[in-house]
């Protein structure tokens, strides 16, 4: 590999994206343009602060969120007719609202008329979808006659429940076009990148082109430089199956997820007792204890504890029945972790992946050690530790989580929630983004128009919120002066609490009171953007992440991996180590394939054993992925790589997979 070495030591820096300098131009026109109004005493407003994120999700480590925005951007040109539909019916009932209701005189609870401007119906109307103001923005016209509650009825089956779920489907629909127009530009990107290196690999044996096993060593080692000896030897028995010494293009082509499939290598450990007192601990009695405890009904048995002990942890703990029952749960828990480490291998018990063990072990040593000291502590007449005691009966109740995950189909809810938390993350930072522009903007309009005093100050402003708009507002009667956009922190809190929706109406007339109805629109755009774009987007991810785990089971590549594994009689199911089953005794020895009969190879992996690892931790893009290529003949080579990047959710390919039938 020339010029290998030099890669870190000469880094390519990070290619700017076109927005970055509009960015920094904008920024510097800004600054020139406020210093220039403050001189001659003009104040004037920062509107290039709002443009700081550009830089924040151009870094390279910001990839997902630029795809998140790629998402939005690519769903906005479908999703703005069905706005336009939605906002001419809210005009439609707007105008209604005002021909029934403006001439009749009515008026709100804080004596204001009801439904005489044609804006304010408008905007009322628009929250009403939100029903952050139902039903008090109905109450007047309801109470005045009953038949006028028909027109809200109607108006909320049809923009509440049908709009807002049109909206739902349009963005998952765009959502899952471009997502997987993105999966299938992968796949083929991954299909040609293995056919160029087998076409530079390839020699011809007899009629057909094959790769011989040195230069696929080669290749593993400089494409995998830490795999062991041992993994890359059962690689090898998977792509030649009938060892010739050599592979054909159609397993060559499954290097690439083979690679990806992580393969725990098990070395199996002798347990101590074993080895010192080796006619005991394999004595009739001693196998027996261990069975029971490998027994499932063994795990089931504590569940039941578990759930029992959860109940008395709820009752009345000065009861002195339920303190007994605490030592006695006490003791069972100890009586189980002594059996298990007389069962399973300490150090595998204790092993690095064995966080259920650890968190059991740790739990139960807190509270003996705060019971024992509690009691101590009474016994002196001193001090009394409940408060400790309590802590610690209140994590012991998280061992449910054991009783949860045991349950089948709630384990496929919890993997699903484990496959999607870093796009959860990725979606933090997308709303992060989003807050902080509309943070900014709020920072600019509204700062100091609503101020905050400490409950005891006796001002006659404090009242108000500083504001002597405010007088007699609900916002300043319902002590919302802390909501206010006077710093950062305080403007994401209101961000947050219009994201509810909750009591938007009140917020917003507040803000609008110290400034101008105009600003209205500032909330309408929040909760467009963030609610109906970006949580519509959000739920269209959670919805392909549970399709996608629900559809998919075991990869042709994992039944390919795992039958071989069986096939040399080293295999251990990935059942038998989960639930504090502890075959899972990863070493890093690196034991090899030896030997030239099946044997001899048996003898030489004695001790050594091989698993799929766990699926828990599967990406959702991994498995949208593992569901085109399973669409694509071995043979097809897809199209060129300019047609590969080219590609776009229009395109029809003639082999184009049809996912719909794949989920």
């Amino acid at each position: 590999m020339p010029g290998a070495g030099q890669g870190a030591a000469a880094r390519p820096q990070r290619p700017e994206s076109p927005e970055e300098p509009l960015a920094r131009e904008l920024t510097l026109i800004d600054l020139i343009i406020y210093g220039s109004l403050e001189t001659v005493n003009i104040h004037s407003v920062r509107w290039s602060r709002a443009l700081r994120p550009v830089f924040l999700i151009n870094f390279p480590e910001s990839r997902q969120i630029r795809r998140a925005f790629r998402s939005i951007r690519n769903t906005l040109p479908d999703i703005l007719y069905v706005f336009l539909l939605f906002m001419f019916s809210v005009l439609i009932f707007s105008l209604m609202a005002l021909k029934l209701f403006g001439d009749r005189g009515l008026k709100t609870v804080e004596g204001s008329p009801y439904f005489t401007n044609i804006l304010e119906i408008a905007f009322e109307l628009y929250v009403l979808v939100t029903t952050a103001n139902s039903p008090d923005v109905m109450m007047p016209a309801y109470d005045f006659n009953w038949w006028y509650s028909l027109y809200f009825i109607t108006y909320i089956i049809i923009n509440t429940y049908i709009f807002m779920s049109v909206f739902l489907a349009v963005v998952y629909n765009n959502y899952r076009k471009h997502l997987k127009n993105e999966i299938r530009k992968l796949a083929y990107l991954k299909r040609h990148k293995m056919t160029e290196a087998f076409n530079i690999l390839k020699v011809k044996m007899d009629t057909e082109f094959v790769v011989k096993e040195a230069p696929w060593r080669q290749l593993v080692k400089v494409v995998a430089p830490d795999i062991s000896s041992s993994h890359l030897e059962l690689l090898l028995r998977i792509c030649d199956e009938g060892q010739k010494g050599y592979m054909d293009k159609t397993n060559f082509l499954r290097l690439a997820d083979l690679l990806n499939i992580q393969v725990v290598t098990i070395n199996v450990k002798t347990h101590p007792l074993e080895t010192w007192l080796p006619r005991v601990y394999q004595s009739a009695a001693s196998l027996l204890i261990q069975k029971m405890v490998r027994h499932r009904i063994f795990v089931w048995v504590y569940d039941v504890i578990i759930l029992i002990n959860a109940i008395f942890i709820a009752l009345d703990e000065k009861n002195p029945l339920i303190s007994y029952a605490e030592w006695l749960f006490l003791s069972l828990y100890i009586v189980e972790i002594l059996l298990k480490l007389y069962t399973y291998e300490p150090r595998a018990y204790f092993g690095r992946k064995q966080f259920w063990n650890w968190f059991d072990t740790l739990i139960i040593m807190a509270a003996l050690v705060a019971m024992v000291a509690n009691a101590t502590i009474q016994s002196a007449r001193k001090y009394n530790s409940q408060q400790i005691l309590d802590i610690v009966l209140i994590l012991r109740i998280l061992r449910l989580l054991r009783v949860i995950v045991s349950i089948q189909r709630f384990r496929v809810i919890v993997t699903t929630l484990i496959n999607i938390g870093p796009t959860m993350l990725t979606f933090g930072g997308l709303v992060l983004v989003v807050y902080y522009v509309f943070a900014i903007i709020g920072m600019e309009v509204f700062h100091g128009k609503v101020l905050f005093f400490d409950p005891n100050f006796t001002a006659p402003g404090a009242l108000v919120c500083g504001n002597p708009a405010l007088e007699d507002s609900i916002f300043a009667q319902s002590r919302y002066c802390r909501n206010n956009f006077n710093d950062l922190a305080s403007s994401f809190i209101v961000l947050v609490e219009l994201t509810v929706v909750n009591h938007f109406t009140l917020l917003a007339n507040g803000f609008a009171l110290v400034t101008h109805q105009v600003a209205k629109l500032y909330f309408i755009g929040f909760h467009i953007v963030v609610v109906i774009l970006i949580v519509n987007i959000f739920i269209a991810f959670i919805l392909e992440a549970f399709f996608v785990a629900y559809s998919l089971e075991k990869s042709e590549v994992e039944t390919a991996i795992e039958k071989k594994i069986q096939e040399l009689g080293v295999g251990v199911q990935e059942e038998e180590v989960q639930d504090g089953k502890l075959i899972d005794n990863v070493d890093t020895k690196d034991c090899g394939f030896s030997g030239d009969d099946g044997d001899n190879k048996r003898k030489s992996l004695k001790g050594l054993y091989f698993r799929i690892a766990s699926k828990k931790y599967r990406t959702v893009d991994a498995l949208l992925q593992r569901m085109f290529e399973s669409e694509i003949a071995p043979e097809d080579e897809g199209p060129s790589l300019d047609e590969i990047l080219n590609f776009s959710p229009s395109d029809i390919y003639p082999k184009n997979p049809n996912f719909e039938n794949s989920a």
